[in-house]
């Protein structure tokens, strides 16, 4: 047990909320029925026979119900129950046989009639539903149950053709507790029994209340000298960890490791809830509703407070009541009571002593006090505290007597500021204090003299000056706190500063304090919208509406979220940024490179920095570890096994998420031995083993290529191994090298997580491992679509639980003008998105406050069957509404409503519960709140919807470049490049070649009517030289003159494209045996300066044109030494560069040296320039989160590495281009005449028809000549 060595020991605390404030009895008395009429109070009467005490439900006597003597919302009616009693409803009705009744109305609650408590539903609305006749009885169970002996109501609306007029009813039960009261040196120490069980003493918990924001609650020693410290500081409690406890700890102004920060405004001299849970390796901290967890092992043996003398923070003992201090199930003020041995006392009182402090809310812009005081002797003093979110406002403001000048005491800047302006002369300003906002108590002093003007701040030094005054004698004047009236009754006030939002108390002029209770009798100065003996300020941010990491500030009436470095946006930071997969980037568009991808869209998951490889068909997610490369395994001395431990770029979760939402993953597993044995036999333990799957990881004892539990190598399963008795090649154990290698495809075992090799400490044997990055491709979420064929058809899913945030993202498309998407009941409250019109989406919902509607109307039609994007959010502060690339829609939510959704029927898609209005066409990528509806799996049982979607082309199509064609797949499309000059996932990436003066590629096209022994040009490719031709091609060179390309026929036809020697483009061509060779030529010279130039080519019958586009001269030459590069030549459908350089066929001869480059790209000269790592945290919050990051992981190649370069470089090319103006020009020939067009815009390319002398081919058969 512990023994307490100094005099006053603080006190511990704790209570169970549950065990003694809610009775295991039904709850439901009436409580006003027998109530004598000195039970009740009101504001005013309209006669006698109108007085509270006739506010009894069903009650008939006196005018039957209350009614004030005014009717406006400054009326009250309070009840006194006579001891603190547990009340769990209320009911109200109209006054009896009148049109008087209440519409709506506030509950206050109070212990002693002071300092009121309004109840708030769902910690929002204010407002409580009343009645619409005066007969109705209209009652209201309170969601949480409230314990106070006062209550009192405040109407807020009331029959139009009527007055106030109310009858009331209370239920609830008897409350009993066990109450102590702290005065700041008390003390109250508990030793546990060494009989006691360590399980019963699992839980603290208590209640406390105070109006001290600082203080110790508790101290509990435990096992291993290990500590808790629960205190208060700034209104919140603070919970600390400690190890290594001595009696001189005490005295130490250290308390341990925070764990937890929770709750806010604790100092307002209510009840809170306090309770500490201990579970296993947890524990759990609770204050009021909202609780808080942390991993620590703590065993807790004793609790005990500490004392006035030796306090953990100085000056900071506990000062307050604590109510029904529970550890465990013992509670201990009642053994306190009792006197029990376990338990000392110091200077413990058994009831609450209850201070009074009278505040005041200014609630809004039209708040203010107004009170008058004395000007004596050119002197004022004025003293007040007040506590509030906003950074500005005016607290005081005054007219000096006999001058013209204004004082005025402000907030700006969450700076105290004093100004004084007067006619004809500078102003006085004066500053102090910072933070001032920080919804604290903050205390404030003025004093005014004939010759000294100060201010102060929390009895901190503040701001002084010398003032001087012409008034000697004593006159009236008139004080206006937080704000001005309007203009009348000759009231002299102006305020050009915000008004003050927040809470006052401890007024006092020239040293007398002011009453506020006569101020709100009307017994003292005037007031507007103020709320008198409550202190209604709400910490919006405790606990925080924003999610992920969003940082939460506040003002009186909302709070903001600050989502910058999150990867989340929105106004509660919920839904994500990133793409939920390298599939979604692909479809945006984007090519290779890092991306962050959020696998959860608003779920808890990070987002996650990966590799997306796009150069493929699939679209691979690429995860990197720390050991990717063939490492040779080097024997530890003393060690039987070497371990090999990865670790992935990307976290556990994360990565298990991606792994599951892939269709097929794989990894790289390779062993290279040589007298090193991997699995021994089918029946012996293995040497080797592998852990993998999800974390922590399970062992794994076969080989990459095998099935889970074989204990085999990819050979045993094809019976290939080197020693047809193993199953492994290594195995064989020779004194030779060979490998076990393949592909992990079973994803329930991916990642690869650790190795353990056993075979390694012989005498000759050596091995290597390689484990590869984890790879995975297909989205089973992107593609998971139902296709609803019937208008009465839909799919039913479990109810939708999106309570305080609700975001709801799908594709759709459609030839229906009309539909619902999607569709969720509840009681009241429902939530729904349809498409209203052909132009037109609608999300509505109602959370109690009434339905609300967010629309978009858009340009373009939404029933075309194209596939159109919908992203729907509501939460506590608005409701948003995307489709497409529209402009985004938001409805701002109420700022005092009801803020939970609260569903109970099933979730319908593709229609509703009516079946009517249902949806006709494809959903597809249905996610709620970041989890994906399997809309194909329901639709396989569902009459009237069928699984999966086809025809993505109509939409995606577009995105295949460059004469690239969509190909229809299954789940999604692809881009076939076979007609295309360029190659990649979108036919984008141009395909060049440097090629030097002795380089040529020849590409023979035998013609078919040639093969069958026919000489007719009437064959396919005759009718297309006749008919018309397409080429296009980029060039750099420097030199000239310099033969590009030269295609001729069978029947002497040909059309070559050169450079002059003036460095002009110069087209060639003869298409008619029975006319001369025709010249095309640019006067333009100088084309060979080694920069990238782009032409195209185009002949339609006898009409030619040709283009020519010089690129800005920002790129030099790509290598030196070669006499030119070429890229993405194409004639027609013939591509025979990138056939010469990616797929040889018979057709294409090369001579000379031909080397692949990225020389045609308009990319950086080095491609292995320097990169830029990004991280998340240092994104400019305006750049796109679509573009890719640079070699934010290992690139497994120069290769992809320059892909990204060239990437990012283009985006700022195309800015280049757009800004410098290039010229075009096109020469069309017509009747064997060249006509020049000139353009009034441009004279860069003029043409004429004579030629440079270079000799025409004259080959019989058809080729192309490069």
């Amino acid at each position: 047990s512990f023994q307490c060595a100094l005099g006053n020991c603080v006190t511990l605390q704790s209570s169970n909320f549950h065990l003694s404030v809610f009775p295991t009895e039904v709850c439901e008395n009436p409580l006003v029925y027998n109530l004598p009429s000195s039970s009740f109070r009101c504001s005013s009467q309209l006669s006698s026979s109108h007085g509270p005490v006739y506010a009894k439900v069903n009650r008939r006597e006196g005018a039957g119900g209350w009614s004030p003597l005014v009717s406006d919302r400054y009326q009250w009616l309070e009840v006194d129950l006579g001891k603190r009693t547990h009340i769990t409803a209320v009911a109200t009705q109209g006054r009896y046989g009148s049109s008087d009744w209440l519409t709506s109305y506030l509950l206050m609650f109070s212990d002693t009639g002071h300092n009121w408590r309004q109840h708030r539903q769902e910690d929002s609305l204010g407002a409580f539903p009343g009645n619409s006749n005066a007969d109705t009885v209209v009652q209201y169970k309170l969601e949480q149950p409230v314990i106070a002996r006062y209550l009192r109501l405040v109407p807020l609306d009331w029959n139009p053709t009527g007055r106030i007029g109310v009858r009331l009813e209370i239920y609830g039960c008897q409350y009993t507790s066990d109450v102590a009261n702290f005065d700041g040196s008390s003390s109250l120490v508990y030793r546990l029994n060494t009989r006691t069980s360590l399980t019963e003493a699992d839980v603290i918990s208590l209640k406390f209340k105070t109006l001290k924001n600082s203080g110790t609650l508790f101290h509990a020693v435990g096992s291993r000298d290990h500590s808790l410290n629960l205190v208060l500081e700034k209104g919140k409690l603070l919970l600390y960890h400690q190890k290594g406890w001595t009696p001189s700890f005490i005295c130490s102004s250290s308390v341990g490791q925070l764990l937890f920060s929770i709750g806010s405004l604790l100092d307002d001299q209510h009840w809170h809830h306090v309770k500490l849970e201990k579970l296993r390796a947890h524990l759990n901290l609770t204050v009021d509703k909202n609780t808080q967890r942390v991993h620590i092992p703590l065993s807790l043996a004793a609790v005990r407070g500490h004392g006035l003398q030796k306090p953990i923070l100085s000056n900071r003992n506990f000062h307050g009541c604590l109510e029904n201090l529970l550890y465990g199930d013992l509670n201990l003020i009642t053994l306190a009571q009792q006197n029990t041995l376990q338990v000392s006392l110091g200077n413990v009182t058994f009831t609450c002593a209850e201070p009074l402090s009278v505040s005041v809310t200014f609630t809004d812009s039209h708040s203010f006090l107004h009170l008058p005081t004395l000007w004596s002797s050119g002197m004022v003093s004025v003293a007040l505290q007040f506590r509030t979110w906003n950074r500005a406002g005016l607290l005081l403001t005054f007219e000096l007597p006999q001058t013209d000048g204004t004082v005025f005491l402000f907030l700006s800047e969450a700076r105290l500021r004093l100004l004084i302006s007067q006619d004809g002369r500078a102003p006085l300003e004066l500053s102090t204090g910072s933070g001032l906002n920080d919804g604290q108590w903050h205390a404030v002093e003025l004093l005014f003299t004939e010759d000294h003007l100060s201010i102060t701040v929390d009895k901190d030094e503040g701001a002084t000056a010398h003032t001087s005054t012409t008034s000697t004698t004593s006159s009236e004047i008139q004080l206006f706190f937080g704000g001005c009236p309007r203009q009348r009754n000759g009231e002299t006030c102006r305020n050009p500063f915000q008004a003050f939002q927040g809470c006052m108390r401890h007024l006092t002029l020239d040293d007398g304090v002011v009453d506020l209770i006569k101020v709100q009798q009307r017994m003292l100065g005037n007031y507007s919208h103020l709320q008198i003996d409550t202190c209604g300020i709400v910490d919006r941010c405790s606990p925080s509406h924003c999610e992920h990491g969003g940082r939460c500030t506040q003002s009186w009436n909302t709070f903001y979220c600050n989502c910058t470095n999150s990867g989340y946006r929105g106004a509660t930071c919920h839904s994500s940024s990133y793409e939920q997969s390298c599939e979604g980037y692909k479809h945006k568009g984007n090519t290779s490179g890092h991306y962050y991808i959020d696998v959860d869209r608003s779920g808890p998951i990070k987002p996650q920095l990966v590799y997306c490889n796009m150069t493929e068909e699939q679209t691979w997610v690429v995860i990197q570890h720390n050991n990717t490369e063939l490492t040779s395994v080097r024997p530890s001395p003393g060690k039987s096994q070497h371990v090999v431990d990865l670790d992935y770029s990307s976290e556990d979760e994360p990565l298990a998420a991606i792994i599951s939402q892939s269709e097929y993953c794989e990894q790289e597993l390779s062993y290279h031995c040589r007298k090193s044995r991997l699995l021994n036999t089918l029946e012996g333990p293995p040497f080797s083993w592998w852990v993998g799957g999800p974390s922590p990881g399970q062992g794994q004892t076969f080989w990459a290529g095998a099935q889970p539990g074989s204990q085999q190598c990819v050979c045993g399963l094809q019976d290939n191994c080197v020693d047809p008795s193993h199953f492994c090649n290594c195995d064989a154990d020779y004194d030779l090298w060979t490998n076990d290698s393949g592909l992990i495809t079973h994803k329930e075992t991916l990642p690869v997580r650790s190795l353990v090799l056993g075979d390694v400490q012989r005498p000759g044997s050596e091995a290597a491992y390689k484990v590869g990055p984890l790879r995975c491709h297909g989205d089973r979420n992107l593609w998971n679509a139902a296709f609803f064929d019937k208008a009465t058809s839909y799919l039913h899913f479990p109810t939708f639980h999106g309570e305080l945030n609700a975001e709801i993202n799908f594709l759709f498309k459609t030839t229906s003008s009309s539909g619902v998407f999607l569709e969720n009941l509840g009681i009241k409250d429902f939530i729904r998105i349809e498409l209203s019109s052909s132009f037109e989406v609608v999300f509505s919902f109602d959370v109690g406050n009434g339905p609300l509607e967010v629309r978009i109307h858009t340009s373009v039609p939404l029933d075309d069957n194209q596939w159109h994007s919908v992203s729907a959010e509501r939460n506590v502060k608005e409701a948003s509404l995307r489709v497409d690339d529209f402009p985004v829609a938001i409805r701002k939510a109420p700022s005092d409503g009801l803020i939970h959704l609260q569903l109970n029927s099933q979730l319908f898609i593709g229609g509703t519960a009516s079946r009517q209005k249902g949806f006709l066409g494809c959903i597809r990528s249905l996610q709620l709140n970041g989890v994906t509806l399997d809309l194909e799996e329901r639709a396989r049982i569902t009459p009237g919807v069928r699984p999966g979607c086809p025809g993505h082309c109509s939409s995606y199509g577009s995105l295949c470049q460059n004469q690239g064609h969509c190909v229809e797949k299954a789940k999604g499309f692809s881009c076939d490049c076979g007609h295309s000059a360029f190659t990649g996932a979108f036919c984008h990436q141009e395909v060049s070649a440097v090629l030097t003066s002795t380089t040529s590629i020849t590409y023979n096209l035998k013609d078919i009517h040639v093969l069958h022994g026919k000489t007719s040009p009437s064959s396919i490719y005759s009718d297309i030289m006749l008919r018309g031709d397409n080429i296009s091609l980029s060039f750099k060179s420097r030199q000239s003159p310099a033969p590009l390309l030269h295609v001729n026929s069978l029947f002497r036809q040909y059309l070559a494209l050169l450079i002059n020697k003036h460095g002009g483009l110069e087209v060639w061509y003869k298409l008619h045996s029975d006319r001369d060779v025709e010249v095309l030529k640019s006067r333009v010279t100088n084309l060979a300066d080694g920069q990238l130039h782009t032409v195209a080519v185009r002949r339609h019958a006898d009409s030619l044109s040709m283009q020519v586009k010089a690129l800005p001269g920002i790129v030099e030459v790509f290598s030196r030494g070669f006499s030119g590069c070429l890229s993405g030549i194409r004639f027609n459908s013939i591509t025979p560069l990138k056939a010469a350089l990616l797929k040889p066929e018979g057709t294409v001869v090369v001579t000379g040296p031909l080397v692949q480059s990225n020389c045609g790209s308009s990319s950086l000269d080095n491609p292995f320039a320097a990169e830029t790592t990004h991280s998340l945290s240092d994104q400019p919050s305006s750049s796109d989160p679509h573009q890719p990051l640079v070699n934010a992981i290992r690139s497994d190649s120069a290769l992809i590495g320059g892909v990204i370069a060239v990437v990012v470089f283009l985006t700022a090319l195309a800015l280049a281009v757009m800004v410098r103006f290039i010229c075009s020009r096109k020469e069309t020939y017509r009747s064997q005449e060249v006509k020049a067009s000139q353009p009034e815009d441009c004279q860069d390319f003029p043409f004429s028809s004579q030629a440079d002398s270079l000799g025409a081919p004259t080959d019989s058969h058809k080729e192309y000549f490069i």
